[in-house]
């Protein structure tokens, strides 16, 4: 049985946790933000040339550091994303630039409660976005989605 049939399963989600950025979509936040990094990326789907792969473990790296300006996180979507916003959260209270969100727009879980509503601002994307795979554009996701800013204008704080 698969897992979104088994009682608790992944219902109205999807097993990939992996969705990357679709680029005109990147390169319009880019164009207000200025991104410095991708805290979450591979050689193959770095939307700048400086990033953290999954071997350099992003959690466990110091976000706060100069990078040169703007921080980019689009986290995997998994179990563990909550420790992603998190961090990006507690981040934000140290640094002085914006750090910007690509996350699932999941309004009812925990980590939207205690580190994204009143601490962030906050922009609903409307309809599906057409994540990529290997640069090429794919389906629409299975989930709305959400930016979220911290460090940026309009927090809702």
């Amino acid at each position: 049985m698969s897992d979104f049939l088994k009682p608790g399963g992944a219902a109205l989600t999807s097993n990939k946790d992996d969705w990357e950025t679709p680029q005109a979509f990147f390169e319009s936040l880019n164009a207000k933000y200025h991104f410095a990094i991708d805290l979450a990326a591979s050689k193959d789907n770095a939307k700048c040339d400086r990033y953290f792969s999954v071997a350099d473990d992003s959690l466990l790296q110091d976000w706060s550091d100069d990078f040169g300006g703007a921080m980019y996180l689009n986290p995997p979507y998994g179990r563990h994303i909550g420790d992603w916003v998190k961090k990006a959260y507690e981040t934000s209270l140290r640094v002085n630039v914006p750090i910007v969100l690509l996350i699932p727009a999941r309004t009812d879980t925990s980590y939207w409660h205690d580190y994204i509503f009143g601490k962030a601002s906050i922009k609903f994307i409307r309809g599906r976005l057409k994540f990529e795979q290997n640069g090429m554009a794919g389906g629409p996701a299975p989930f709305p989605s959400a930016i979220i800013v911290y460090n940026g204008d309009g927090a809702e704080k």
